[in-house]
């Protein structure tokens, strides 16, 4: 947006407002990102007390923020989207048991919302997140473009900031994604570098192991999963920062799951993000072996989407 230009009218809408939704409204409060703020969630109790407590943030901050209930049809005309319905792990939920409660979840919030404003985007942060954005994609009848998922944007974060700790710089100072299929994903390291110059040329080869690396950063949040169900204030903070770069216009490079005609389905790379969504996607130079692993496992993911098609 150009200097001096005051921030446009904005609605957003989340739809599940438990723990990871909240903490997306309370982010979204915080950085001012939306003029209104919808929350619609199922268990209207819930619904109504989230929105009681938030408003009061937002009366705190004083930035001119409004929160209020919606229905789920409301939300299908706002300018983004935010789903999180079921996006916490229930007590003793095995993955398998999640993703077909998710599935069937998202396909009746969805549907609700349907037809949605033609220009709306949507934001899914529901698990699992490249399932569920592409099976959104099909069922809400909008351009692939306005259809994305918070994909693995927050495991890029956490490993840029892991790896700042090793090598004692500034996380904003690494460039570092981690791509494909979220929870089978493939870290870019041919291409990582800080401040321009190659990782393995920047630190001594002692400094750390890829692979180590990567390893800690997926049990640390698997850590935080098995003790409190999600990553609330990461996701967020992503979500804030996704909505941001939507509603302000702002250009911003994020690896965002979206879908890839190349592979039938979503799965994150980078994107240019903007007021109409997905502006175009940026092509990286990986390596054969990390091409190898993100088509394997986007086959994987679409193997799993034709069972769940078929009923099984």
């Amino acid at each position: 947006m150009p200097p001096g230009n005051t921030k446009p009218f904005s609605r957003i809408a989340i739809v599940g407002v438990g723990q990871v939704g909240a903490a997306a409204a309370y982010a979204l409060i915080l950085g001012s990102v939306a003029s209104e703020l919808l929350l619609v969630d199922v268990k209207v109790d819930l619904r109504d007390a989230q929105v009681h407590d938030l408003s009061d943030v937002a009366y705190a901050i004083d930035r001119g923020t409004r929160v209020r209930a919606a229905t789920h049809h409301e939300a299908g005309q706002c300018d983004v989207v935010v789903i999180t319905a079921g996006s916490k792990y229930s007590l003793g939920e095995t993955g398998i048991q999640h993703m077909h409660r998710n599935v069937s979840v998202i396909r009746s919030v969805v549907t609700a919302m349907t037809p949605f404003r033609p220009d709306t985007v949507v934001l899914v942060v529901s698990n699992p997140i490249d399932l569920l954005t592409t099976m959104v994609q099909e069922l809400s009848g909008l351009p692939q473009s306005q259809v994305l998922g918070s994909g693995t944007f927050l495991d890029s974060v956490r490993l840029r900031g892991l790896l700042a700790e090793k090598a004692k710089v500034a996380a904003s100072s690494i460039q570092l994604s981690v791509l494909g299929v979220h929870g089978d994903s493939q870290v870019a390291w041919s291409t990582a570098t800080i401040n321009g110059v190659p990782i393995d040329k920047f630190l001594p080869p002692d400094t750390f192991a890829h692979a180590d690396l990567a390893d800690e950063c997926k049990e640390r949040a698997e850590k935080v999963i098995h003790t409190k169900g999600a990553t609330p204030f990461g996701v967020g903070a992503m979500v804030s920062s996704i909505c941001a770069s939507i509603v302000l216009d702002k250009g911003d490079v994020r690896p965002i799951s979206h879908f890839q005609p190349e592979f039938g389905c979503c799965l994150s790379s980078p994107v240019v993000l903007g007021g109409k969504g997905i502006l175009r996607s940026v092509q990286m130079p990986l390596d054969s072996d990390e091409q190898d692993h993100i088509a394997n496992s986007a086959k994987r993911l679409k193997d799993t989407m034709d069972r769940l098609k078929q009923g099984h």
